[in-house]
């Protein structure tokens, strides 16, 4: 093989090389991500409350540090307006389990009481999530799953 040649196929190894690094450190940074979100509401019957219940999966390669919900109506005044990341500042957090290596799975339980149910508009509502990793990156989802209330 010829000098040039050689030299060729060493500086395309290098730039490849280089291009694979930046590409595995940008892997490394990821935001969270979802998968499998799920909401539940069971309607309370007699002197039985119902409930709401909320899971999804949460993938971040520095880890979560926190993951919140909102369950809110269809025609909430901030339906045309969508959910911000400063909106859901104050609203409850989950519970998060490890499920994978960089994955954790959280579920969120309230109990619906039968004046909670009485008092909630009916029809569609969305669940909006919102997850914050260690390192400080944020996802949000603001109809991340969806139920009805008839």
């Amino acid at each position: 093989m010829s000098r040039r040649i050689a030299l060729s196929v060493a500086a395309g190894v290098v730039v490849l090389g280089g291009a694979g690094a930046f590409a595995l450190a940008y892997a490394g940074e990821q935001p969270p991500s979802f998968a499998h979100s799920t909401a539940r509401y069971t309607a309370p019957e007699g002197d039985r409350d119902g409930s709401l219940t909320f899971t999804t999966d949460v993938t971040a390669s520095s880890g979560i540090k926190d993951v919140k919900v909102l369950a809110w109506p269809q025609n909430a005044s901030f339906a045309k307006k969508e959910l911000t990341v400063e909106d859901m500042a104050a609203v409850e957090s989950t519970v998060c389990k490890p499920s994978g290596e960089d994955t954790v799975r959280c579920t969120y339980t309230a109990k619906v009481t039968g004046s909670d149910a009485k008092s909630s508009p009916r029809g569609v509502w969305h669940v909006a999530v919102l997850a914050t990793a260690e390192d400080g990156a944020t996802a949000l989802d603001t109809k991340a799953a969806g139920f009805t209330i008839g």
